[in-house]
């Protein structure tokens, strides 16, 4: 039997140059699945999604996923993309094990935490307060500076790394610190600032509102002396006080010391960031 690729849809294109499609997965062309492939808008043409890649019941475990993964990088190619990336939920087990097969490492993971109850006081002994717009005027270049080089360090070409940088910081904060959801905080030690969060509102799936920790760093002489846990527990008190209930992040690969710190606040992955170069 031959599993192929079928267009369920024109090619689509976008004003900033990207492509994207839906594909019947087919074997001898009865439909058993579907996927969608695109270049990514943040990082640009060269980057490329495969998406919502999904077998019906009847058709898994006969390798069917497999050869509609292959057949995507390939459609990819011909785009032109160096890389691919996928996100899969962290709870599938198979999908996972697809990942790993056909070479793809994970980058970064999401998670999420459910708040329940009032917000968690602050630790005894920590000021904290909203950044000051002197603050904000020297830390967002910072910001962006260190953002793009977490991708570059994880094999991103730089200019697709600084374009990602600069889209988000566009999107995120339009307005700076005057950006509606827009949160951030400080904490202060001895009246220097030691370290800061960001948060925000943001739909983690569609119609699933919830706050969002889009960045947290305390400065280097000041850590591992518990003031990211006491930014973390801030950033539930702000989300609380925001209305929302669930709280999520996504964390690099690689970062050990704050993915315990998560869990040991009681975050959960929920997706695997993944992604593996286009020879």
């Amino acid at each position: 039997m031959t599993t192929t690729l079928r267009p369920t849809e024109p090619l689509q294109h976008s004003a900033e140059g990207g492509r994207s499609r839906t594909y019947d997965i087919c074997v001898n062309s009865r439909r058993v699945g579907s996927v969608h492939v695109a270049t990514d808008p943040h990082f640009g043409a060269a980057s490329g999604l495969i998406e919502r890649l999904r077998v019906d019941e009847p058709d898994r475990g006969r390798g069917r996923g497999t050869v509609a993964a292959l057949a995507a990088e390939e459609v990819l190619r011909g785009w032109g993309c160096s890389e691919v990336q996928i996100s899969v939920p962290a709870d599938a087990g198979a999908a996972l094990a697809l990942a790993s097969a056909l070479g793809y490492t994970e980058r970064s993971r999401n998670m999420v935490k459910e708040l329940a109850g009032e917000p968690p006081a602050p630790p005894a002994g920590i000021a904290s307060r909203p950044m000051t717009d002197e603050e904000f005027a020297g830390w967002e270049a910072r910001a962006r500076d260190a953002f793009a080089r977490s991708w570059t360090d994880r094999g991103v070409p730089e200019e697709q790394a600084r374009a990602k940088a600069e889209a988000s910081h566009r999107e995120l904060l339009p307005r700076g610190l005057a950006t509606p959801g827009t949160a951030i905080q400080v904490v202060v030690l001895g009246g220097r600032v030691a370290g800061h969060v960001w948060t925000g509102v943001r739909e983690l799936e569609p119609g699933v509102g919830a706050g969002y920790v889009y960045d947290i760093e305390v400065g280097a002489e000041q850590r591992g002396k518990g003031y990211g846990r006491a930014l973390m527990l801030l950033a539930e008190r702000v989300t609380r006080e925001a209305g929302e209930t669930l709280l999520g992040l996504h964390v690099f690969a690689g970062n050990t010391p704050a993915i315990r710190l998560y869990e040991s606040l009681g975050y959960r992955t929920t997706y695997v960031n993944s992604a593996k170069p286009l020879l």
